[in-house]
């Protein structure tokens, strides 16, 4: 009887043309024997194609259809339906569907904000933890200036934030200036709290300094 693997060796041998003579002489097998292995029927029968197995949640597969194509999209509330319903699954389930059937937002377009070279500038600080400065441990701050034309940055590592170091960043900056716009830190905006009313507005400093002839 003929080992699997010699009989894989055979078959392909006479595929690549070889006689049933010239494999005979070359296995030691008699030629009845080579033609019986080469007639034989496929070695591995075709694989039956996998049957997909039933899910719980696929009875209910066209009522979330429904609901989802009705704008409902919470899938705890459509568990909560489908399990009045006789749903015997996870919640798990019904999100996975959910998910598939999401509709995808549509892109939305934005109108790009262009500035003349030199008209603005973008400001804000960065943190960047601690350092040791003559002999002493500082916080580590950055001040980020950003052109609005060519986004050329300006960086400035400082210890401090406050304002005095906010209006000497600017003025290391530029030379020359038109506009800047800051972020909405403490350095800049002041708040005030009279009879449970805030009111927000430019701190004493950066009004001095927006003053200031350029």
């Amino acid at each position: 009887m003929l080992a699997l693997e010699e009989r894989f060796m055979i078959r392909e041998m006479y595929r690549k043309g070889v006689s049933i003579s010239e494999i005979a002489r070359r296995t030691g097998r008699d030629r009845k024997t080579i033609r019986q292995a080469v007639n034989a029927p496929d070695l591995s029968p075709p694989k039956q194609p996998r049957q997909v197995k039933a899910c719980k949640i696929d009875p209910y597969t066209p009522y979330l259809e429904q609901r989802i194509a009705e704008g409902v999209l919470n899938a705890r509330k459509l568990y909560g339906e489908i399990l009045a319903q006789g749903y015997p699954g996870k919640e798990s389930k019904v999100r996975e569907c959910v998910h598939a059937r999401r509709p995808e937002k549509e892109p939305t377009s934005s109108i790009r904000f262009e500035t003349p070279p030199g008209e603005q500038g973008q400001v804000d600080w960065g943190y960047f933890g601690f350092i040791t400065h003559h002999g002493h441990t500082c916080r580590l701050y950055a001040f980020v200036m950003t052109l609005g034309w060519s986004r050329a940055c300006y960086v400035r590592f400082t210890i401090s934030s406050d304002t005095t170091w906010f209006i000497r960043c600017h003025l290391h900056a530029f030379a020359e200036r038109r506009e800047a716009f800051p972020s909405g830190s403490s350095t800049i905006i002041s708040k005030v709290s009279w009879s449970g009313v805030t009111l927000m507005g430019w701190s004493i400093g950066i009004l001095a300094f927006l003053t200031l002839p350029m």
